[in-house]
């Protein structure tokens, strides 16, 4: 029987785990929390599903996920929207044609209005940087202005750099939408799942081939060495899934790859509810980027007199206590994380896989498309 071990129960490892079980692979996941999931882990508190790690939603397009995933859960649709508190008016995020008649006088907003369908046509969407070098001044005026209100400060608290630091690509995919469309997301698929995703991947990785062993950092597992890897002071042959941060296992040996963390603040409050949406972001003020309300998008009909909400402050990743969220990727950190893919290569039997594994941020579906080829790649091999 093949045999291959998984660092990582979130939805990449998961998602690998069950795909070989089920093509006769003997697989052993081993994960440093004291629980699956990963960063979708969940539980309940007053009847309501919180997320522990920071709002997480589901959206695809791909009916390949969609259809993977729905053997392992029950889902409910949730079409999200999120809102912005400039100094007390909220406005949709995206922003997009209420947004314009929210915060600017009649017939302005009408002028503004009346350009952007004209040029872009209805229901569009067009990237703030491309408006900011618009060849009218209204265009360009008025671009300035959503991007110094929605974008900046929110940028740049949210990576704790200037947008000049910032890799331009994370800018040029920030839209303005010339709809009155609220929802944040456009996928063909908009869904939660209704028992939390623990339980998803909980039922993922119910199967007779599959062991997990929480509480092991991989590290003390596993090592490198030049005849081969070895796992538990044995060489082994197996396939090697790796979901975590390689700079950690190998100790930073060709330095450490920058990341930012959070610090999540949960509240719980004696009301039905809190924010008139599930995701307020701050972008003018406050330390926070944004205050997310769990019952709003993860427990359907829930029937609850408190509500709990969580406050996100981004922090910069200091040391290995902390979680790494979201890779800071510029030119220096990607040469960084090319000398850790360059190294494991001489492995083949060692795969990088997920948000850290391929030092990325990513999207919950992306990360399972992306499990589902490695998988069959490791078939098929």
């Amino acid at each position: 029987m093949k045999k291959v071990i998984i660092v990582g129960s979130g939805l990449s490892g998961a998602t690998c785990a069950r795909i070989l079980a089920e093509n006769g692979f003997k697989v052993k996941i081993i994960d440093k929390n004291n629980h699956i999931g990963g960063n979708v882990y969940d539980e309940k508190e007053e009847g309501i599903f919180v997320q522990k790690y920071g709002p997480h939603i589901f959206h695809t397009n791909s009916q390949e996920v969609y259809d993977f995933l729905s053997k392992y859960t029950v889902w409910f649709p949730f079409e999200h929207q999120v809102l912005a508190n400039i100094k007390g008016v909220y406005i949709p995020v995206p922003f997009n044609l209420d947004s314009l008649h929210a915060l600017y006088p009649e017939n302005q907003a009408n002028e503004i209005e009346a350009i952007l369908v004209n040029e872009y046509g209805k229901d569009n969407k067009v990237p703030i940087m491309e408006l900011k070098q618009h060849s009218n001044p209204i265009i360009r005026e008025f671009a300035d202005f959503v991007f110094k209100t929605i974008f900046e400060h929110y940028t740049t608290k949210q990576w704790g750099r200037s947008i000049e630091q910032l890799d331009p690509n994370v800018m040029k995919r920030v839209p303005v939408y010339i709809s009155r469309n609220k929802n944040y997301f456009t996928d063909k698929f908009q869904y939660q799942p209704a028992n939390g995703y623990t339980k998803m991947v909980e039922n993922m990785l119910n199967h007779q081939n599959i062991d997990v062993k929480l509480n092991t950092e991989a590290k003390d597992v596993l090592s490198f060495r030049d005849d081969g890897i070895y796992f538990e002071n044995e060489k082994t042959d197996a396939e090697i899934i790796f979901c975590g941060a390689i700079d950690n296992l190998l100790d930073n040996k060709f330095g450490r790859l920058p990341y930012r963390t959070l610090n999540f603040v949960y509240e719980t409050y004696e009301m039905e509810s809190y924010q008139p949406a599930p995701v307020v972001n701050y972008t003018v003020d406050m330390e926070f980027t944004r205050i997310s309300e769990f019952k709003k998008f993860t427990t359907p009909n829930v029937k609850s007199d408190k509500t709990i909400i969580v406050k996100e402050y981004p922090l910069e990743y200091e040391n290995e206590n902390q979680i790494p969220y979201y890779p800071i990727a510029n030119e220096n950190s990607l040469n960084t994380y090319k000398k850790y893919v360059d190294f494991v290569s001489q492995y083949p039997n060692f795969h990088l896989l997920g948000r850290l594994g391929n030092y990325k941020y990513i999207n919950m579906d992306i990360a399972v498309s992306d499990a589902i080829k490695l998988s069959q790649k490791l078939i098929e091999k």
